[in-house]
Formats: structure tokens, C-alpha cells, sequence
């Protein structure tokens, strides 16, 4: 099983969503576990870190990248997670 780490922003962000939707955007990171990967996924260019990608879910977009810890265990970081039109500013 791949571990989930989330940024301190990321979980605040999910912490301020109801119940809906907060299960839907779990959900939907949790597909990123699977290989391949589940959902629309995009590589981002740019500012953002290598081989950083993004997930849309609906109105919703999850900036995440794969790591490997210590061990040798992937690792997804889920770095930012926002409306559309907030994320990329």
C-alpha cells in the first residue's frame, strides 16, 4: 500500500469542506494509489515541482507528486488542493 502524505494547506483544505465533498475528493486521491492511476490527470509545466501532476474532480484540483521515503516505499504527496480558479494563482 502506497502512503499518503498531505501538505499542511491540503489537509486544511479538506478539513473546511462538508462531508460530501470532502469523501469525493478522498476518493478521488485515493484512485492515485491504484496503478496506473485513476482519473483526469494532467502533467503540470512551470513553477511547480518536477513531475508535479494535477487531478480535476469536478470544480476541485489536487496538485500532487509521487516520492519515495527512506525505505524504498512510494510515497504520494498531495501538495495543494483548491477551486479551479484559486489553485494556479
Amino acid at each position: 500500500m502506497m502512503r499518503i502524505d498531505y501538505t499542511r494547506r491540503a489537509a486544511k483544505f479538506i478539513a473546511s469542506l462538508d462531508g460530501a465533498t470532502k469523501n469525493k475528493i478522498l476518493s478521488g486521491v485515493m484512485g492515485l494509489t491504484d496503478i496506473p492511476p485513476k482519473g483526469d490527470i494532467k502533467l503540470l509545466h512551470g513553477d511547480y515541482p518536477s513531475k508535479s501532476f494535477r487531478l480535476r474532480i469536478g470544480k476541485y484540483r489536487v496538485i500532487y507528486r509521487y516520492d519515495v521515503d527512506e525505505n524504498n516505499q512510494r510515497i504520494l504527496v498531495v501538495e495543494e488542493i483548491n477551486l479551479r480558479g484559486n489553485i494556479y494563482d
